[in-house]
């Protein structure tokens, strides 16, 4: 592979560049903290050698795959299983879907993902070719026989990319039996888990009633009704955090809150133990339950995180086949300040509540994130997610927040992927943009490089270990 750019993403003004280079310098050695991310915790306590390229880089980034099935790549040539039981079978020769993946590697021109796969196969597998149609094969045998190696081991990867903290998501039914297992190792990182209910509240979902049978079989009793569904919840949370989690992390579309009567919950419980719950029923369930876990958190201290705006699976077609989170999520227009008014009005202003909000809809920024975190004392800005963890697109986001909301208002970077050796890439990425940004707030004399200084480390590192309470 060409050398990678040491300016790579750097302004072309030499002011600016020589400021951003100077920042980058500071903050591209600190140690990693991931504080919001989907790998398997299972990968690390086994500590197995990785099988093949393909399974640890292609077959588990929905960036990758979305990418390929919008210019007619089957997901079944990818090694996507269907859960449908009808052909074509999904492609099983790792090597096939290497090439594939190869074939298309133009398609992620001047896309992060690009940007995070070319930092993978030259800075952690030390590939020194560029990937194409003809290159693919050799690629591919240089990145396995790099997976022979103890050192590429998933444990000794945690502490070549320097990782000091990770954090997975799990289910409130897991039974973090691998957090368990890693909790009695000496790995170097601290690996905490981070309680999702999301599952719970969709009551008209048709996978709600098995998961709460999973959840009654992790608390060892019947949950018949709503209060004891709630005491499930207290008793799960206390139990993550005895696991060492700091957080919970909650997905909705629309993010509205409210705090309806108790009888009411009970009621809605009621009809989804029924199997007769709504879409409105859904709704009005699922806004009180995040009035719940914000009330929650005030008592146990766990940190809330809400993702809003994802409209989950939007490709019907793909989630019956594949099943959902094959990378056919798409944004839709978020409203955020009448629908948190209620939870912020409530716990916003209490000194034991932390609430970072996420959005995929960047016409809010400006509008109605940045002043909510800038006068809320509870609420910080999530980092950029999704479509918007790009180059421009954290760009865009300092720009139309950091006037409003400042550096402390902000959680810092989260890497939220399931791509395990994409980790560096991305907090280098994202540390190489926020240099960049401040160097030319540098430039235009708009802070000195001390300030400057102060603020790519709060950015690459302080924000996210005081957000999450992981000092």
């Amino acid at each position: 592979m060409s050398e990678l750019h040491e300016d790579r993403y750097f302004d072309p003004d030499p002011t600016i560049r020589r400021y951003a280079r100077s920042l980058y310098d500071e903050t591209r050695a600190l140690p990693i903290i991931s504080p919001h991310g989907h790998v398997d915790p299972g990968i690390l306590a086994k500590n197995e050698t990785f099988t093949h390229p393909t399974s640890l880089i292609v077959t588990p980034d929905h960036y990758i795959l979305r990418m390929l099935y919008s210019r007619g790549v089957p997901l079944e040539s990818l090694g996507v299983a269907a859960i449908d039981g009808k052909p074509p079978a999904a492609e099983s020769d790792p090597r096939r879907i290497w090439q594939t993946f190869a074939d298309h590697w133009h398609l992620f021109r001047a896309t992060p993902t690009r940007a995070w796969l070319e930092y993978e196969l030259s800075e952690v597998f030390g590939v020194a070719r560029d990937l194409d149609s003809d290159s693919a094969q050799p690629v591919y045998d240089a990145i396995v026989e790099r997976l022979k190696s103890p050192e590429f081991r998933p444990r000794a990867l945690l502490k070549r990319f320097n990782i000091e903290v990770l954090a997975t998501t799990d289910a409130a039914s897991d039974t973090l039996e691998h957090h368990k297992t890693l909790k009695g190792l000496e790995t170097g990182t601290r690996v905490i888990p981070t309680f999702r209910p999301d599952a719970l509240f969709r009551i008209a979902a048709s996978g709600w009633s098995a998961e709460l049978r999973r959840l009654e079989q992790v608390v060892g009793g019947p949950i018949a009704d709503y209060a004891a569904l709630v005491r499930a919840l207290v008793r799960r949370r206390s139990e993550f955090k005895a696991m060492g989690a700091t957080a919970t992390d909650h997905a909705v579309v629309v993010p509205r809150t409210e705090r309806v009567a108790d009888t009411e919950a009970g009621y809605l419980f009621t009809k989804a133990r029924e199997g007769v719950a709504t879409a409105d029923d859904q709704t009005r369930f699922e806004a009180h339950l995040l009035m719940e876990m914000a009330r929650m958190s005030v008592d146990d201290g766990l940190v809330m995180q809400l993702h809003a705006g994802s409209l989950r699976d939007h490709n019907e077609l793909v989630r019956q086949r594949f099943g959902p989170d094959r990378g056919a999520d798409i944004p839709v227009a978020t409203e955020f300040t009448r629908n948190l008014r209620p939870l912020l009005n409530a716990y916003g202003n209490d000194a034991r509540f932390r609430f970072i909000v996420f959005t995929l809809d960047e016409s809010t920024y400006s509008r109605e994130l940045a002043p909510l975190a800038g006068h809320y004392p509870a609420m910080l800005l999530g980092a950029p997610w999704w479509f918007h963890d790009s180059i421009e697109g954290m760009t865009r986001f300092r720009q139309q927040t950091l006037e409003t909301a400042g550096i402390e208002n902000m959680a810092g970077f989260t890497d939220d992927t399931r791509a395990f050796c994409s980790i560096p890439a991305r907090h280098d990425l994202a540390r190489r943009v926020d240099a960049n940004y401040l160097g030319s707030l540098v430039a235009r004399h708009i802070i000195d490089m001390r300030d400057a200084s102060e603020m790519a480390r709060g950015l690459a590192y302080d924000c996210a270990k005081r957000a999450y309470n992981l000092t």
